[in-house]
């Protein structure tokens, strides 16, 4: 190829500037692969500098560091320079002429070899060069590679590279010129003495490091701990320090070391004596210990779980804490098994929770455990709380006396055996007398046990008990005993969980006693939650103890017709309420009145078929099938929530309280389709107070069926279950549309046009949960149930205009009055027939309560940033509507 300067002018004016930077890329290329390790030496020794890592050391240690970077960079110089060669003009030619289509520079340089003297291969070879020459124009710079990764395999360079942003992130370029006074020929000594000095505060303080140069006032502040750094440069000796701060005595004509670190322990003096010396007066300021107080009272719940309220606080922060308990021998009432000295046993230490963000300087928590299984509960122990702070002090709040609490067994055998348990983990050496004791209590079994498996097991016990008192017990046997009369004991507290009339016995037991003991609102908080679901236990057994006699008597039905009071789930649900409002203001004898007559109304009760079972009118039976159509839907739109936040957060899906029971049966409910559709038709019809119970038992047993079922599903995705479901429900609503009564009437169109809307919204969520958009699944769901609820008041208007043209005939086929009667929801029937209620659905502070906590945790989920776009964006969509 021709040289650039032969080109010819017009084709050197074009290609100039390209072939000037594509050569300035080239020279670029060739450095950056050559001097790669020049400059990253360069690098590491200026970082070095501005992060004054020769303040650090010895002056010989940084001559000594200098000498082996100079080296290095000497190195990295002759070997990046026998490496480099300067680029010539000819072959950036080359480059660009390759990067064009067609190597236009080279065919606009060539000569025509043969066939100049042929007039027609003439032409064609200048439109040829014509062509070529008109190329030219496209003709860009080459961009050069900068890649240095064959040459530097171990990427050495970026390591340089971190250094030094490092270094400029948290050093300094004024720290560089300090290097140049640590040599004989160094700046620093031709004017003279100085020296340098820094405070550093503890880092637990969170202060920053202060310069010493910087401060021109005679009085220092200083953190207790601080560690203080003094540098000299120039003559040895021409620059001393003393200090009586650091409590090391020094020499009375001071420390002429060029380098020097001390702590600060103690107020005093920092002088440096010399040309530009300075003086200060160092105020300590001491680290406060932590100190730690209980604060509130001690409350304890029915199953032993203790709650400690403790307040700590300190200047710098509390690390972390301890309560430790101990036994207060002096305080125990020493008869029966505790006459006997006790056994040598170690101190409860428990580690005290600590706020998991946020300021520790002052805090107030609370620590949570459950004591009730120590050898302690419920004899007098001492407990004192313990804080340290970062700088290993320690501050104890004042040691108080006080009864560990345990568990409360309301069960006469039951606490008879934890009391032994006691006296058994008190000394072994009462084994014998405890068997004996045992043995008398247990004399009559028939009247004490509800079960032969339980003194069958107490006999083990004892059996065991005496065996090993007779060889000698040992610390696992001890334990093994312990641990065998807990479980038992527990086993008669609780009790078959079946048999629900002496679970609702205890519970009202437990309520009476918790009463006349006053417990904190907790535990009767904890003791009427236990109540209510005790007494729907109890009505679901008694309500299918009652279909059962019908289906194998049903003349016996006659029978029950008779008159009488009654009464509700909602009506029970407003006792409770109203027994725990009374206990929450203080009436406990109201309450316990109250209570009482709750008991009896319990043993008296006879839940009632009402007439004409299986023999509803179609009105009636769809009301029916769209009731529990609606509570199928509410089912699945529950578990698509959950799903929704275990797909967020998984294992936390942030159930509140008392919700267990309702999702489980709710998940059931939603694969129950066609079963529930078939009971509520052949079982719900014409009943009263029975039909709202005996629904709510059902759904506790499909809950328990659609668990199963839903776990069995093998490598179906539960989306897709959850899809399959949805569209079984949508089949059955279709299904229910073409039996709906009213037709023609104004009501009965807008229940059709309702149920339309609620198909539609169901198809979409079925589509959504097969996309597997959960969000959008459970939005299309919430339009489903509203639109069932709209027409379910739309029929229920029709069929109360029915009932009212044809007054006596339909309304005498349920065998009560219109406004006797109540809709599947278990709401009474107004005065005129329609379906509704005529008291207020949310009555009681704590259904107040309960949507309050509700709304809070809604609105607490939505500010919390690290949560999914997602899910923030349902959330927000939940405030909007309330």
């Amino acid at each position: 190829m021709a040289s650039p300067d032969t080109l010819p002018p017009e084709i050197f004016k074009v290609l100039r500037r390209p072939l000037r930077l594509t050569r300035a890329g080239m020279v670029a290329e060739r450095a950056v692969r050559t001097f790669w390790p020049l400059w990253s030496v360069v690098f590491v020794a200026l970082a070095a500098l501005m992060l004054g890592l020769q303040d650090l050391v010895r002056v010989e240690v940084v001559w000594a560091a200098g000498a082996v970077l100079g080296l290095a960079a000497l190195a990295a110089l002759i070997w990046g320079t026998r490496r480099f060669e300067m680029p010539t003009r000819e072959g950036a030619l080359a480059r660009l002429d390759a990067t064009m289509r067609g190597n236009p520079i080279q065919s606009a340089l060539d000569t025509q070899a043969i066939g100049g003297s042929d007039a027609a291969s003439l032409a064609v070879w200048r439109a040829h060069q014509a062509r070529m020459r008109a190329r030219l124009a496209e003709a860009k710079a080459v961009q050069p590679d900068l890649r240095v990764s064959r040459n530097d395999p171990f990427a050495l360079r970026y390591v340089a590279l971190l250094a030094l942003f490092v270094a400029l992130l948290f050093g300094s370029v004024l720290r560089v010129q300090s290097v140049s006074g640590m040599g004989p020929g160094g700046s620093a000594l031709a004017a003279g003495p100085t020296w340098e000095g820094w405070m550093e505060p503890p880092g637990y303080t969170r202060l920053p490091t202060v310069y010493l140069n910087d401060i021109t006032d005679a009085a220092l502040s200083v953190p207790q701990g601080a560690r203080i750094t003094l540098r000299m440069y120039g003559e040895v000796g021409a620059l001393s320090v003393r200090e009586t701060v650091s409590g090391t005595p020094l020499p009375e004509e001071g420390n002429p070391e060029t380098a020097q670190e001390f702590g600060v322990v103690q107020s005093g003096t920092l002088s440096i004596d010399g040309p530009g010396g300075r003086l200060w007066d160092v105020m300590m300021t001491p680290d406060a210990p932590p100190a730690v107080t209980r604060e509130g009272e001690i409350e304890t719940t029915y199953d032993g779980e203790t709650s400690i309220p403790f307040a700590a606080t300190d200047d710098h922060g509390v690390v972390a804490g301890t309560a430790r308990i101990t036994l207060a021998l002096g305080e125990v009432e020493r008869r029966y098994g505790l006459r006997i000295d006790p056994e040598p046993r170690a101190a409860i230490e428990v580690p005290l929770p600590m706020p998991i963000s946020g300021d520790r300087h002052e805090f107030t928590e609370t620590l949570i455990e459950n004591f009730s299984e120590h050898p302690w509960a419920n004899l007098p122990v001492t407990i004192s709380l313990s804080v340290l702070d970062a700088a290993d002090q320690s501050g104890e709040s004042v040691p108080q006396v006080m009864t560990l609490p345990g568990r409360r067994f309301f069960d006469p055998m039951a606490a008879a055996i934890v009391e032994q348990r006691r006296a058994l983990l008190w000394n072994r050496d009462n084994a014998r007398d405890i068997a004996q004791i045992l043995r008398a209590v247990s004399y009559e079994p028939d009247d004490i046990f509800r079960s032969a498996v339980h003194y069958l097991r107490l006999k083990t016990i004892l059996r065991r008990m005496e065996n090993f008192a007779d060889r000698g017990m040992n610390d696992d046997q001890q334990a093994e005993l312990a641990t065998a009369m807990w479980d038992l004991a527990l086993l008669l507290e609780d009790g078959n969980l079946d048999d629900a009339r002496e679970r609702l016995q205890r519970a009202q037991e437990r309520l009476s006693e918790a009463m006349k003991n006053g417990a904190s609102e907790q535990e009767i908080a904890e003791l009427m939650q236990e109540l209510r679901e005790a007494t729907d236990d109890y009505m679901r057994q008694l309500s299918a103890e009652q279909q059962r006699e019908a289906e194998q008597n049903p003349e016996s039905q006659t029978s029950q017709n008779q008159p009488g009071m009654q009464m509700t789930q909602s009506d029970l649900q407003a006792m409770m309420d109203r027994i725990q409002q009374l206990m929450e203001e203080g009436r406990m004898a109201e309450a316990q009145q109250a209570l009482e007559e709750l008991q009896q109304m319990m043993e008296n009760m006879r839940v009632t078929q009402g007439q004409g079972q299986g023999q509803g009118s179609p009105g009636q039976q769809a009301m029916d099938g769209l009731a529990e159509t609606l509570r199928e839907q509410q089912g699945l739109s529950d578990q698509a929530f959950r799903d929704l936040q275990e797909q967020f957060n998984p294992g936390q899906q942030g159930q509140q309280p008392g919700q267990g029971q309702q999702q489980g049966q709710q998940q059931g409910q939603g694969q129950q389709q066609g079963q529930g559709q078939q009971q509520g038709q052949g079982q719900q019809q014409g009943q009263g107070s029975q039909g709202q119970q005996q629904g709510q038992g059902s759904q506790g047993q499909q809950g328990q069926q659609g668990q199963g079922g839903q776990s069995g599903q093998g490598g179906q995705s539960l989306q897709q279950d959850l899809a399959q479901r949805q569209r079984a429900l949508r089949d059955e609503l279709n299904n229910q549309r073409g039996n709906l009564p009213g037709q023609g009437t104004a009501e009965g169109d807008a229940a059709r046009e309702a149920l339309d809307r609620a198909e539609g919204a169901m198809e979409g969520a079925e589509e959504a949960l097969r996309g597997n958009d959960l969000a959008e699944a459970i939005d299309r769901q919430s339009e489903a149930m509203e639109a069932l609820r709209e027409g379910m008041r739309n029929l229920g208007e029709a069929m109360a205009q029915e009932q009212q043209q044809n007054q006596g005939q339909q309304g005498t086929a349920e065998g009560t009055e219109p406004g006797q009667q109540s809709d599947p929801l278990g709401r009474s029937a107004g005065s005129n027939g329609q379906l509704g209620s005529e008291e207020g659905m949310l009555q009681g502070e704590d259904v107040y309560r309960r949507a309050r906590e509700l709304l809070d945790e809604i609105r607490r989920r939505s500010g919390e940033g690290e949560r999914p776009d997602e899910e923030l964006q349902y959330l927000e969509r939940l405030l909007e509507r309330f």
